[in-house]
Formats: C-alpha cells, structure tokens, sequence
C-alpha cells in the first residue's frame, strides 16, 4: 500500500515517528532522543504555549542556541499550527527584536543566550524559557505537561510553515513566508529523488534560522532517520567525526571542503560511509567537488542551488568525474536542471528572454507569493503569462544539455574603465596561480573609480609574482588592483564565505595579511 503523508510540514515528523518510534530522531553530542522522546517534548512545549497564550498565535519565534532545546521548539513551534521564525541568539538585539515584530511573532520559545541577547530589547510577548533564566510574571509561560497536547493542530497548505529573513539591499532584513504546500511539494520531490531510509545518519551543519537547515531535518524525519548537529571542534578532523557517527548523508556549504583540506585530512577514501553528499549557499568549485568525490568514493556528490524564497532548492546537477568537469564555467560546476513542475526563462539586459545567458526567474509551486512587506516585493517579480515568476539575481548560463551553470551575481558585476568584469571570471584566474588554494574578489570604489581586490588563501605569494602570473591570462582592465594573503577566510554563522565581511575591508582599507 502506498504510503501518504499530509500537507504539514510537521507531518513528515509523524511519518517517521510512525515508521521509527525508538530511533534516534536527534543526537546532540552524547544525548539522543528517540522518535517519540521528541514527539512528546514537542507536545508539551506546543501545548504549554497554547495554554499560556490569549489566542493561538500566527508566528512563534524560537530563539536558542543548536542544542536539543532548538530542535525540540522547531518542532513544538509547528505544532501549535503556528508559523516557526528560527532566531538567532548571536544576532544584534535591536535587529532580532525587528525580525520578532515583523513577523507578527507573539509568543517566544527561548533559552538563556537567546533571552541575555535581547537584553535591552525585550519584545512585550510571553516567552517559554528552556533553561535557568527567570522571568517576571507577566511574561513566563510554565512548561506544563498536563497542557501537553494530544496531536499537532491542523493546518491549510496555504498557511505559512516557517519565517526566515535574508538580508535586505537597504540594510533592513527581508522576511520570506514559506507555506505548506510548497514544502509538501519540495520533499515530495526529494522523495522520488533519493533512496534514504531509516538507517540513514544525516549531518546537520546549517544554522536553524538558513533554510538548508529545513532540507536536513525534514529529509532525516521524513525517513525515520537520525540527525546529528556536526559541532565545530569536529571539523578539526571531519573524517573522524563521520566515521565515528557512521554517517551517511552529508550536506553544507562548500566552504566546508575547503576547511577540511585545510587541516590535512582530505584525502582519498577517508569517508566510505557516505551515501549522499550535497553541497549548496555558494558557488561549488569542480576542484572541491572533484576532491570530496575521491574522499567519499561511494557517495553520489550533487550540487544543489535555490534561493530561500524558491523553498531551499530549486536545481540540482550530480557530479560526474566524468563528464562534469567538462561543463563546468569558470571553475564552477553546473547548477543542474530547475524541478519538475517548475518553469524558467532567462532574462538578457534588456528584460527579453534570452536563450543561453541572462538572469534566471522561476516560477512554480515553491514559489512564496511575497514578502512580509510589500514593499520588499518591488522588482523581485516579474508578470509574465498570467503567472509571478521569481527575479533570483543570478546569472547562469544555458549549457548544450540543457544545465545551467551560475556565473555570478547581477549586483556583482562591475564596470572599470569601460570593462564589464564578471568578479567570478577573476577569482577563476586568481585560483590557477601557484600557491593559490582559493580567492574572493571584491570591488571598491576610489576617487579614481572603482578597483578590485583580491583576497587569496594557501601559501603566501608576492603579488608581484601574482601579478605577473594573470597577466598571461588577464587583460588590464581584469587585473586587481590589490592583493592580500589570508591565512583563511572569514565565515558567517552559516560557514559560508563571509563577501560582505571582505567587502568592507576592502572599502575601508584594512591591510590584513599581507598587502601589495
């Protein structure tokens, strides 16, 4: 018989509940929780917030550290029939608290970091506190187990399952709904797409409030598998910690290959166990994708793309020592082929359709239906046949099979002395110098106008000798203006290369490392 499972995204937690009730739903270093552990924390926790709020609230916010408490309020946050908002507790408190009230959040689920990070900036809502923090009367909601639930509240595909915000070109956070339906058709898909199983231990490496962090739990849940939170210390020996958990699909960002070679440990066949190995939130480099393919010689390795408003991912290219290399643009390997029952077109500088490279816009049932604020919408859309197609940003290129390849950001194109640079075609070249391990390059604009940056990880070389290297490859107009060493490069919270972070090095002229 055919199994079904419900429109929710929480439903695909009761399935694997049903098919693996004393599994290991979660493992956070040596603590475990089965399936049903979890089902009936999560229960208790929903039932707590309903009991201790006027109404049932539209948006609760879940404001704790990666722990098991973080996993449990996700859950518990759904099953009020609420929409989930992951926060994050290292966040700038006036910016969480803008998010809190953008999202219409109206009941809180936190722990004591989350609660000391807003401090001074104390939303007016009830909060359950999971920890020690103490709060006045007017504000705790008691974690009570006889108002524990008996079942999830129900929900309408149309009814948002998660908030998240991306950052905003004005600096302000932009909030993206994703409903029901779209996350039931994702995991639908992902379903026919991959064979895991109950077996399966899955990495999870993703910051609650990034929505691959979505792929992780309900992919491992929807299975009836394990998740394993991957803490920073293992990457001092990644291979180890995958041995030693016997894991089995892994997923981040590819930053993470590039730290694993840095500590020495990437090497062939060090990671048997691997099945699955997905990477997505940057550019995947052939060589990195090369490299974790020889590490992990039985995993199939894909490259994963979509923007969080497109419900996590929207392409998908699988790696093939092969034949992909051949594909690749710029040292980039391809993006893959947008989903069934999507569309696409490709838009040239013109607003036209373009036929092999332009800005790529989607349209389908992933797709939101807008921002928190209208006005966050404006340009984001494009009206064509009666339907909204999503303006990602990006510009891909339309391959002779049908893939597209990403070659870069349109807000990152730049104009110098009459050049049009693409600084994903420079990064390329920076790459193929000797001692070069990996570059981001970065614009700047001067009083003489607008200059790159080069910023470059591996062994130390003059920037004399880089120059002279891209000089065979670049013409002058191409060429970096600066060269600066760094031992490795800054990350955000989601260990994705932190551009913005370099960006504004470059601007305000901070010389790390070593300069020209």
């Amino acid at each position: 018989m055919k199994e079904t499972i419900g429109v929710a995204l929480y439903d695909r937690f009761l399935r694997g509940l049903a098919r693996s009730p004393r599994r290991a739903a979660l493992r956070v270093g040596a603590r475990r929780l089965t399936y049903e552990e979890l089902h009936q924390k999560a229960l208790v926790c929903a039932g707590s917030l309903l009991d201790g709020t006027p109404e049932p609230p539209k948006a609760v916010g879940v404001l704790m550290e990666k722990g098991v408490d973080a996993y449990v309020g996700i859950l518990a946050a759904l099953y009020t029939g609420a929409a989930v908002v992951p926060l994050h507790p290292g966040f700038p408190a006036d910016r969480t608290a803008m998010m809190i009230e953008a999202a219409g959040v109206s009941a809180l689920l936190a722990d004591d970091r989350g609660l000391a990070g807003l401090a001074g900036a104390k939303p007016d809502l009830p909060v359950l506190a999971l920890g020690s923090a103490c709060l006045d009367s007017r504000h705790h909601i008691p974690l009570s187990p006889r108002a524990g639930l008996a079942e999830p509240r129900p929900v309408a595909g149309t009814d948002p399952a998660y908030l998240l915000f991306t950052s905003g070109s004005t600096g302000r956070p932009k909030g993206v709904p994703i409903r029901h339906g779209s996350t039931r058709h994702y995991f639908e898909l992902l379903d026919k797409r991959y064979d895991f199983h109950e077996e399966d231990i899955f990495s999870q490496t993703f910051d609650l409030n990034f929505d691959c962090g979505i792929f992780d739990l309900f992919c491992a849940w929807g299975a009836g598998a394990s998740v394993h939170p991957v803490p920073p210390h293992a990457y001092r020996d990644l291979p180890a910690f995958v041995a030693e958990r016997a894991m089995t699909v892994w997923f981040s960002t590819p930053s993470a290959i590039s730290l694993v070679r840095r500590t020495g440990r990437l090497a062939p066949s060090v990671m048997p166990t691997l099945r699955w190995s997905l990477f997505a939130g940057e550019a995947l480099r052939a060589r990195d994708a090369a490299q974790w393919q020889e590490s992990a010689p039985r995993a199939t390795v894909e490259n994963i793309y979509g923007p969080t408003e497109l419900t996590v991912t929207v392409t998908r290219h699988s790696w093939s020592p092969e034949t992909s290399p051949g594909l690749c643009v710029n040292g980039l390997a391809p993006i893959g082929t947008v989903h069934e029952g999507h569309d696409h077109v490709l838009l040239g500088p013109d607003g036209e359709e373009s036929g092999a490279e332009g800005e790529l816009c989607v349209t389908g049932p992933q797709l939101m239906t807008g921002y928190l604020d209208p006005a966050d919408n404006r340009g984001r859309f494009l009206r064509r046949d009666g339907r909204d197609w999503y303006r990602t940003g990006d510009r891909v290129r339309r391959l002779g099979n049908g893939e597209l390849v990403y070659l870069g950001r349109l807000d990152a194109q730049v104009q110098i002395h009459g050049w049009r640079v693409e600084p994903a075609e420079v990064e390329h070249a920076v790459r193929g110098c000797a001692g070069v391990d990996d570059a981001v390059v970065v614009a700047r604009t001067t009083d003489e106008g607008v200059e790159l940056i080069a910023y470059h990880t591996g062994r130390f070389v003059s920037p004399v000798l880089l120059a002279g290297q891209l000089r065979d490859v670049l013409p002058d107009g191409m060429m970096p203006k600066r060269f600066e060493h760094l031992r490795e490069f800054p990350l955000n919270s989601n260990r994705k290369i932190d551009r913005a972070a370099l960006a504004r090095a470059a601007a305000e002229g901070d010389r790390e490392g070593s300069g020209s």
